[in-house]
């Protein structure tokens, strides 16, 4: 990357502040849009915003963060948030920690109190604040002069793209912009993707050339990586059956696909049964595994080999079983579909289509789900938080196409909706303008729900399906598993999904049956801002498992 003109000029003794020279840092690095929630602490570096910045205004910090995310999932590029000192990235937390664990390259500054006043730990100081974010971001640092601002940013960029990606973190005092800046950092450039040790390669290649039956486990990193022509190529090869990682927040493989089985269960009792009769797993881009309730077993069936190819080495690590392989998950299927020879054996057998659902009212979550699928649009992208209907929804809703599907894989509540705003905006600010539903379930829903507000003032057209139950259905699932009746809190009685979508700004309409939908999508698709479509489903509590 070269400096711009405006740091050139900068560069030639004229008198820069410390301001003056991030903003060109930010311009030459491509980061000219923030999402923030405004403070005092961060209006020294808000005030005049240039002309051609984007400043993304959430009413929370969970929100800024959440939008943040799904804005960098689609760029393919590290996102800046900008938060308030301490009470702001405390609210932030829970969707920085869904950050952490989506890979997603962010920046998160947040203003600190005056140098001059630290020591007093007046009003709005960060105590200690590189501490606040951790473990959940690669990076943090608070600069020790005014000066080392820019060259910080410049750190921060490089750490959060190199994988694995993620976010890091900057406090700022707010007294450092008007300094005077030393001359700006260079701008670089690092390495995103790494391939694979060829010797370790061929070791992979020899293992799955003599396998008697393989079996594939494809995570997020396959779609993060551009790769599904590829991870197309190994299956094919080697007449494999391709399963879905556990609890995935993206899809891997086009689920049209013959050799696709489905998504696996994410207990490892449960899972290992879904593998029996496999002598190799082949895992691409997850982890070994993600597991929720804990119900006892082998993480792979008794003799069976694992081979593992992971970008992260921490989750090489930890993995209980198997032999690893650092690699980008496209370059290493690349380099697997180019070794591997055309196994001689029959392709895996299809798995069957789902049974046909009832349309009677209240529809079942299958139900909603089977008239979702049929009025899905061909490009559509969905965004999903509604965890006691996901079973449901991954049974009928189908993906053919990467990029179109996003979840958290934190398992944490309040990311789906500002990710939805996020990815919506990101489809208008690239020029692909593929339309976006989001199903979000009426518990998720007020987690983030200020981010539905934003998304009436950037006048997104996003649609945002809500299941209604009025429950924490899932939360009952896991007491029936675990045997705890009688847990409080449970039930979410006196809530008006489309009242509180209309305070927001946003258009909405109760749905009840499959032609209903078909309708409202059909309107809220071509709408010039979001639209929020409660549909009130039947309470029946899913099994977890």
């Amino acid at each position: 990357m070269a400096l711009s003109a405006g740091a050139a000029r900068l560069d030639s003794g004229a008198m820069a502040t410390v301001r003056d020279t991030t903003y060109e840092l930010l311009r030459a690095l491509g980061m000219t849009t923030v999402f923030g929630n405004p403070g005092s602490t961060e209006e020294p570096f808000l005030h005049a915003f240039p002309d051609d910045f984007q400043y993304v205004h959430a009413l929370h910090e969970a929100s800024v963060v959440g939008m943040a995310d799904g804005y960098a999932q689609v760029t393919g590029r590290p996102a800046h948030v900008n938060l308030h000192t301490a009470p702001g990235t405390g609210n932030a937390m829970g969707n920085i920690v869904t950050a952490w664990h989506n890979r997603t390259p962010l920046i998160v500054t947040a203003g600190q109190q005056t140098r001059q006043m630290l020591l007093l730990e007046p009003r709005l100081t960060a105590r200690r604040p590189t501490e606040l974010p951790q473990p959940y971001v690669k990076w943090a640092y608070e600069p020790v002069r005014a000066q080392d601002v820019p060259a910080s940013l410049m750190r921060a960029y490089a750490t959060a793209i190199q994988p694995p990606a993620g976010p890091v973190f900057l406090s700022l005092p707010l007294d450092d912009w008007a300094q005077p800046a030393d001359p700006p950092p260079a701008v670089r450039s690092v390495a995103t993707r790494f391939a694979p040790d060829p010797q370790r390669l061929r070791q992979f290649v020899a293992a799955l050339t003599s396998a008697r039956s393989p079996v594939m486990v494809l995570g997020a990193a396959v779609d993060r990586a551009d790769a599904w022509d590829s991870a197309v190529a190994v299956a094919e090869r080697l007449a494999a059956p391709v399963w879905s990682a556990p609890a995935p927040e993206r899809t891997a493989f086009p689920e049209s696909h013959p050799h696709f089985q489905g998504v696996l269960p994410y207990a490892a009792g449960p899972l290992a049964e879904r593998l029996h009769g496999h002598d190799t797993v082949l895992v691409v881009g997850a982890p070994v595994f993600r597991y929720y309730p804990h119900v006892p077993g082998d993480t792979v069936p008794e003799g069976a080999q694992l081979l593992h190819v992971t970008d992260d080495p921490e989750e090489a690590a930890r993995a209980p079983v198997g032999d690893s392989l650092l690699g980008d998950a496209g370059l290493t299927l690349a380099a697997l579909a180019e070794l591997l020879p055309s196994a001689d054996r029959p392709p895996p057998a299809t798995p069957p289509d789902p049974p046909p659902v009832e349309d009677s009212l209240p529809l079942s979550a299958d139900a909603l789900f089977a008239a979702l699928a049929r009025y899905w649009p061909s490009d559509g992208v969905l965004v999903q938080e509604s965890p006691s209907n996901l079973s449901a929804l991954r049974r009928r809703l189908r993906f053919g196409r990467p990029g179109s599907y996003f979840t958290m894989a934190s398992g944490g509540l309040g990311y789906g909706l500002p990710a939805a705003v996020g990815i919506a905006l990101a489809q208008r600010d690239t020029g692909q303008h593929r339309p976006v539903i989001a199903v979000i379930g009426d518990g998720s829903f007020h987690y983030s729900v200020q981010a539905l507000w934003t998304a009436a003032q950037l006048r997104l057209p996003l649609v945002v399906v809500v299941p209604v139950n009025q429950q924490y259905a899932i939360l009952k699932a896991f007491a029936e598993l675990k045997h705890t009746p009688g847990v409080p809190g449970l039930d979410l009685p006196g809530i008006d999904v489309s009242a509180v979508a209309r305070g927001y700004g946003c258009a909405t309409a109760v749905v009840e049956s499959p032609d209903q939908l078909g309708e409202a999508l059909d309107v809220a698709l071509r709408a010039d801002g979001p639209t929020v479509l409660p549909v009130p489903i039947r309470t029946d509590i899913p099994p977890l498992l």
